[in-house]
């Protein structure tokens, strides 16, 4: 994650510093306030630009126009809207950018104009989208010739704390990407057990593992159940936690980490086992929501539970039929080997509510079935509060990453309902299996704990979403951030 240098400049952009610059990003005001800017020099060339496509000034809300300028300079312009939802803004600015980051500039400049508010609204839009598009994440390319952006100096508004918090979003949202974009055998279970400690010395986080041995004398069924088909024992639960002074209410964050998912005895066709080192995108959320809020120094206390492991197929892995106890007592009968992710989250999800936080969130690769309902553009939530749900959504809409509430009536679960235990793990017929699932866990909460879960159905999305350009997204991030921003006490009413 580069440190990049933002410069910020209260004046406008003047043609002398156009000459000096090789990649512009202009962010122009709604069309209604174009006449009121005060530099006509940028407007002009825009003209220019627009009369040949042959297109009205407000088609820059969705479709940004970049062209070489005289000096050789490549600029971009968008059109920016407060109007406009956070989704379409970040779009719109990602577009923008893109021809320009594309060319691996050491340098980006970026001009606003329009009122103050105008001008607030898009050096944020434009600073955010910039720093996480620039990321160099993994490439495993005999030859790299990608370079690093190492300046943004932006004109016509300064912030006063440097995007201090955008960066930390920034840096949460790309940290989630590089290790979900790594391949398996560089992120088994215990390398990413090592990267977390690693990352948690640096962070001051406190790390707490609880490994196979640990977890089987805990009886930790449902975990030990999935981890027990992998040859080396290095799955784990674990366990980070970030305290600030003036938090008044704590928050667990739950992720699914199943580096790579086989299936188990119910193997993947070849099809759908491709990308399934991505499985663990869940835990790269929560981690990343925690990077980014302990950075941007948020007043509340995080509990943070990884369900690290992956799902082998070997003569000791689980199989259908099985019947296993889990951390709370409840016995579940296996129907299916490839649903691992809620048999993990089951006993994480005991273990993080037996804490008594005052929220928890759960963030997982969960089901087909979201994909199927939603595609890669939104993703599927449940929640056992009405006004924390209404949060949620609020949550969604203010980040830019969109959510969709699904039901989660108890008359469901009588799909799960199993002769010889006291649930099953699914069922064969996967009808409705996003809302199976999310019933499932719901099992595996005690104390009553407010409780959000996230089935990942926008992890990856081809040719970006929102304000990213890369198909895997980090979605989840930016919508947790902005969920831990509102009072948590929702939570409880």
């Amino acid at each position: 994650m580069t440190n990049i240098k933002i410069v910020e400049k209260q004046s406008d952009i003047t043609e002398q510093s156009v000459t000096k610059s090789t990649h512009i990003l202009i962010v122009l005001p709604p069309a209604k306030s174009f006449p009121q800017l005060r530099d006509a020099f940028l407007p002009d060339v825009l003209r220019a630009r627009m009369e040949r496509r042959g297109a009205k000034l407000d088609s820059l809300q969705k479709s940004p126009v970049s062209g070489d300028l005289e000096q050789g300079a490549l600029a971009a312009w968008v059109m920016l809207d407060p109007g406009q939802s956070a989704f379409e803004q970040h779009t719109a600015m990602r577009k923008a950018l893109q021809g320009l980051l594309a060319e691996n500039p050491r340098e980006i400049v970026i001009a606003v104009s329009g009122t103050p508010e105008q001008r607030r609204l898009a050096a944020e839009n434009a600073i955010y989208c910039t720093l996480v598009n620039s990321a160099l994440l993994p490439l495993r390319k005999k030859k790299d010739a990608r370079k690093a952006l190492q300046k943004i100096t932006l004109f016509g508004h300064q912030s006063g704390d440097a995007y201090h918090a955008l960066r930390a979003q920034a840096a949460g949202n790309t940290l989630a990407r590089e290790l979900t974009m790594l391949p398996a055998n560089e992120l088994t279970p215990g390398l990413y057990r090592e990267r977390i400690r690693k990352l948690a010395k640096s962070e001051s986080w406190k790390c707490t593992e609880f490994d196979l041995k640990n977890l089987r004398k805990m009886g930790a069924g449902a975990f030990v159940a999935v981890a027990q088909g992998s040859e080396e024992e290095d799955a784990a639960i674990v366990h980070l936690s970030h305290r600030h002074p003036d938090a008044k209410q704590t928050v667990a964050l739950v992720g699914k980490g199943i580096c790579f998912d086989t299936g188990g005895h119910n193997l993947k066709p070849a099809r759908y086992m491709h990308g399934m080192h991505e499985d663990m995108n869940g835990s790269a959320v929560a981690l990343g929501i925690l990077l980014a809020a302990s950075r941007a120094n948020l007043p509340v206390n995080l509990d943070v539970w990884l369900a690290i492991a992956q799902n082998h197929i070997s003569p000791k892995a689980y199989k259908q039929n099985d019947v296993v106890t889990a951390l709370n007592g409840t016995t579940i009968e296996i129907i299916h080997t490839d649903a691992e992710g809620r048999m993990v989250l089951a006993d994480t999800l005991t273990l993080a509510s037996r804490e008594k936080p005052d929220l928890m969130v759960d963030f997982a690769t969960l089901t087909g079935s979201m994909a199927t309902a939603l595609g890669a553009r939104y993703s599927g939530i449940f929640c056992n509060r009405e006004k924390l749900l209404d949060a949620a959504l609020a949550a969604g809409k203010s980040s830019g990453e969109r959510v969709n509430a699904f039901p989660l009536d108890a008359d469901y679960e009588e799909g799960l309902d199993s002769q010889i235990a006291d649930i099953k793990q699914c069922t064969l017929e996967g009808e409705a299996d996003h809302i199976l699932a999310a019933r499932f866990l719901l099992r595996f909460i005690e104390n009553d704990t407010p409780w959000l879960h996230m089935d990942l159905s926008a992890s990856s999305c081809k040719g970006g979403l929102g304000a990213v350009a890369s198909d895997v997204t980090g979605f989840g991030v930016g919508w947790g951030i902005a969920l831990l921003r509102v009072n948590v006490n929702v939570a409880h009413q």
